[in-house]
């Protein structure tokens, strides 16, 4: 059988390749190195071993995944050529390299073949000792080519490997600036462990893509967060201001709170999520959607000290249940449509909350839902079994007979009765809404805002004629109130 051993030639020091490693490429039948753009090349060559290189691949390939899986067929083509085959990459085998890992994987089921993989010192202990770094205190180790996919963690140190030159150095920023801001301190390190030749420096983030000895043995150090006061922050702090909120030594007004007292602030702070919506203001709508994930949070606090839930499980339990309810995405279903979708969805719904019946299905819309959207999303759900008018004209009718009812009983004394007449008519006017296709909730709020500023008309055409309000008729304001409804303030004129 074939022998392919792969090798590590260390950071780039001579001092820092094995006797074992030297003892096998001079006995190979043939030695090749994944580049010659490594310091320790120059010593091979004194020590007379004759070698080939790969960096031919690199010339006609387009991405480095490309490069690294033609590298690892090749290879494996040699081995079954030579019974004695050394591949030596710089540093550590398993740290940082791609082709290595593609000539493990490809070999699995190669029986001519046996690989054996040589350790060495890799540039990750290079830069740990010239930086004078404990990993005990957490390090990760992330390839700077996949910033989109593996994440810094801003509680340990970090280590951006494979900073080749100034390009992926700015793509590099842009994606960490995200996470740490544009001004954190960060540090460049080339030729790691290369005694003599090696290149530190500590500077902002922003700064990183200006250097100009960048190349492929640059990397970059990004230090532990350590204090509360940052340029960025992200979830994990907020978790950890609302611990320190709700300590002993926290604020007395937040250790007070408890679910229930803090139910009312969640609804306001959602109202005014909606409002910033509305308005079409991003920079709002980012702030909003900060008070709503801070009750989140809070809530998550409050039940984690009573140790029935913490912000993990809602995260947990949020992803599962959008893997679950999408079955045409996370699994094999095919839902063509958005209403299959929804079908889809409502069914999956009902199998989850164990609803069994079409009168638990109405039950489970929430009691504190604003009545005029409870009444919309009741009468929808009902609907779908069949049990609606089948012409807008006849929920119309409806209103008219609710009207009429109204009408009968509104002078009486039977206040309980008149509550009863008033909220059925509203039902079915919400039923006319829902045959239009017609969020009555925001009909009703259109409504008012008309109200306001026809209201505004009245009240600034009545100061400029010297007259105030509560000492005009009613018949004066009416005169103001429909020239103010044919007046440029009704939206339908609004051009």
């Amino acid at each position: 059988m074939n022998k392919l051993f792969i090798v590590g030639l260390g950071p780039g020091s001579p001092d820092t390749i094995t006797v074992g490693v030297l003892e096998k490429m001079k006995r190979a039948d043939k030695v090749f190195l994944r580049t010659e753009k490594h310091p320790i090349v120059s010593y091979l060559k004194e020590q007379e071993i004759i070698f080939e290189t790969f960096d031919k691949i690199y010339e006609k390939s387009m991405t480095f995944e490309e490069v690294y899986e033609n590298i690892a067929r090749e290879i494996i083509d040699i081995a079954r050529k030579y019974r004695n085959v050394v591949y030596a990459v710089p540093g550590h085998p398993h740290v940082a390299e791609k082709s290595v890992e593609y000539i493990l994987n490809f070999c699995k089921d190669c029986a001519d073949i046996s690989v054996e993989v040589i350790p060495a010192v890799s540039f990750i202990d290079a830069i740990i000792s010239d930086l004078k770094i404990d990993p005990i205190y957490g390090l990760k180790i992330i390839d700077a080519l996949s910033l989109d996919t593996q994440k810094p963690d801003k509680r340990c140190h970090n280590i951006v490997v494979q900073i080749y030159d100034k390009f992926v150095a700015s793509e590099a920023k842009l994606k960490l600036s995200e996470i740490y801001g544009d001004n954190y301190l960060v540090t460049l390190i080339k030729n790691a462990g290369i005694n003599g030749r090696q290149v530190i420096e500590t500077m902002p983030l922003y700064l990183i893509d200006r250097i100009d000895w960048i190349d492929y043995l640059t990397s970059l150090y990004i230090p532990p967060v350590q204090k509360i006061f940052q340029e960025k922050y992200d979830i994990y702090d907020l978790l950890e201001i609302m611990r320190i909120l709700r300590s002993e030594k926290g604020c007395p007004w937040d250790k007070e709170q408890t679910h229930q007292s803090l139910e009312k602030y969640l609804v306001e702070e959602s109202y005014e999520l909606i409002d910033a919506i509305e308005k079409e203001s991003e920079d709002k709508m980012a702030e909003e959607l900060g008070d709503v994930l801070l009750q989140v949070v809070f809530h998550s606090q409050i039940a984690k000290e009573r140790g029935t839930f913490n912000f993990c499980d809602v995260v947990d339990g949020i992803c599962k249940k959008m893997i679950w309810r999408h079955p045409h995405v996370f699994g094999t279903e095919e839902l063509k449509t958005s209403k299959a979708v929804l079908e889809k969805w409502d069914e999956l719904k009902r199998e989850e909350k164990d609803l069994n019946s079409y009168t638990e299905v109405l039950k489970d819309v929430p009691k504190h839902m604003p009545a005029l959207i409870r009444s919309y999303k009741v009468q929808e759900k009902a609907a779908k079994v069949g049990f609606d008018w089948e012409r807008v004209e006849d929920a119309i009718s409806k209103v008219y007979e609710e009207l009429e009812e109204l009408k009968e009983v509104y002078k009486g004394k039977d206040k309980e009765k008149i509550i009863e007449e008033v909220g059925d008519l509203i039902f079915a006017v919400v039923n006319v809404a829902r045959f239009l296709d017609v969020e009555p909730e925001s009909a009703t709020h259109n409504t008012v805002e008309k109200f306001i500023k026809r209201f505004e008309y009245i009240e600034k055409t009545a100061a400029k004629n010297g007259q105030k309000l509560d000492e005009m008729t009613l018949d004066d304001m009416d005169k103001l109130w429909n020239e103010a409804k044919m007046n440029k303030f009704d939206k339908k004129n609004e051009k």
